[in-house]
């Protein structure tokens, strides 16, 4: 879909898993609103894959291979895009998740419920302390949630609940960050198809039931969560901070 709006020029973002599904959405939607964004993933043949192919789309994107759960590797990734683009960071997107397990909160093991807790929600507010003071007024922070922390599903509850962390962590954020005219929000998507969600929608009648929750009739897209974040992070979602606008297609969602 062409972007006509060119809302972001000028401006640099960081946008975390930045080669697939919804972050590379959401990195192609703020390049093609004049951005300057520099992306991650953990894999840098997939970082220069995905540059190359934005590139040749006439955008203007760099990025480098980051493991969001290492300090070092975050330290580097954000200085990294420090010398690609200058001093100032005018977006981040943490967008970065895992879930390597399944099943009910009493059955997961502590192992993997921490390591989700620290990719999902430590690592996210890592980032933004090294972000933070080098963003200036007018700078937007994105968390991307889930439709699911609201009500945390039993398969993949603990997913879930990292994810509903990232309200509070939102929340807590904004207050801390508005003085400085500094805007914190997040998006809560709803079942995209992607390699990540594959197994919400591996069987037709499981992907049916999905379609069939929503009012629209239809799953996500990773256009349409950048979309979402596009506003956020522009002039015409300045006034907007603390909140977490849930892009699911009418997915039921209350806390």
């Amino acid at each position: 879909m062409e972007t006509q709006c060119r809302r972001l020029e000028g401006k640099v973002a960081i946008v975390t898993a930045a080669t697939a599904g919804i972050g590379l959405g959401i990195a192609r939607r703020l390049a093609r609103e004049g951005a300057r964004v520099f992306i991650c993933s953990r894999k840098q043949a997939a970082v220069d894959e995905t540059v190359a192919a934005l590139r040749v789309e006439g955008l203007d994107v760099s990025g480098t291979a980051c493991h969001v759960g290492s300090a070092e590797q975050r330290a580097a990734f954000v200085q990294a895009a420090i010398k690609a683009y200058g001093p100032s960071v005018h977006i981040l997107v943490s967008n970065a998740a895992v879930n390597p397990t399944a099943g009910p909160l009493l059955e997961t093991p502590r192992e993997a419920f921490d390591k989700i807790m620290d990719i999902n929600v430590a690592a996210a507010l890592a980032l933004v302390q090294l972000v933070a003071p080098h963003m200036p007024r007018g700078g937007s922070v994105v968390m991307v949630s889930s439709v699911t922390a609201y009500n945390p599903p039993s398969p993949i509850a603990a997913y879930a609940v990292s994810k509903t962390a990232l309200l509070g962590l939102v929340k807590g954020l904004a207050a801390e960050m508005g003085p400085d005219g500094v805007t914190v929000n997040g998006v809560a998507p709803g079942i995209v198809p992607t390699k990540f969600s594959a197994a919400l929608v591996a069987d037709p009648r499981l992907e049916r039931a999905q379609v069939e929750a929503t009012a629209l009739k239809r799953l996500g897209t990773p256009e349409d969560i950048a979309g979402a974040v596009a506003f956020l992070v522009s002039g015409d979602g300045a006034y907007v901070t603390g909140e977490t606008l849930v892009v699911a297609g009418g997915m039921p969602s209350k806390l």
